[in-house]
């Protein structure tokens, strides 16, 4: 395993690629807070937040970022950016267990990354104070929170695009 990743890495899969990273970051941020979800683990997080199956998760937001969310209860849905901070940050060429192809790390949705951050569309179904009870989220547990965004229908689902088939996408 690569010295740069995760203590807790998943071992390399036949036909995968370990790269080494760069001795330093390029840039900081600053998480607002902390995902809760009912998976402890990776082996019983699902694969996807469509896999989540209405699960209830609780986004926990920093106290000093309440202000940010005034208005934010106008809106059905949000984007969610998160760090999946356990996964590995090393393979550059990856095989899913799904599929047993290998594919370039930018062709996968897989956490495992150089920048492991992740983005769900998640139904907004209450807000208590800095606590957002949200239901399409595909993390583990205590998960750190990047950011989060209105979901814009008219922005951000593509216009005229069809997706491609289920059996190309990971």
């Amino acid at each position: 395993m690569n010295s740069n990743a995760s203590p807790d890495a998943f071992d390399v899969r036949p036909g995968e690629v370990e790269i080494d990273l760069p001795a330093d970051f390029d840039a900081g941020i600053y998480f607002i807070g902390t995902i809760r979800t009912p998976w402890k683990t990776r082996e019983e997080c699902p694969k996807n937040p469509r896999e989540a199956k209405g699960a209830v998760c609780t986004i926990e937001l920093d106290a000093r970022y309440r202000a940010g969310l005034t208005g934010i209860e106008t809106f059905s849905h949000v984007v969610v950016l998160y760090f999946m901070n356990r996964a590995r940050r090393d393979l550059i060429v990856q095989v899913p267990r799904h599929s047993g192809v290998a594919r370039g790390t930018f062709a996968l949705r897989s956490p495992v990354r150089p920048n492991p951050i992740a983005l769900s569309v998640a139904r907004l179904l209450q807000i208590e104070g800095t606590r957002l009870r949200v239901s399409g989220l595909d993390c583990i547990d205590g998960t750190p929170l990047v950011d989060i965004k209105p979901y814009l229908a008219t922005v951000d689902a593509p216009l005229g695009e069809t997706p491609p088939p289920a059996s190309t996408q990971a």
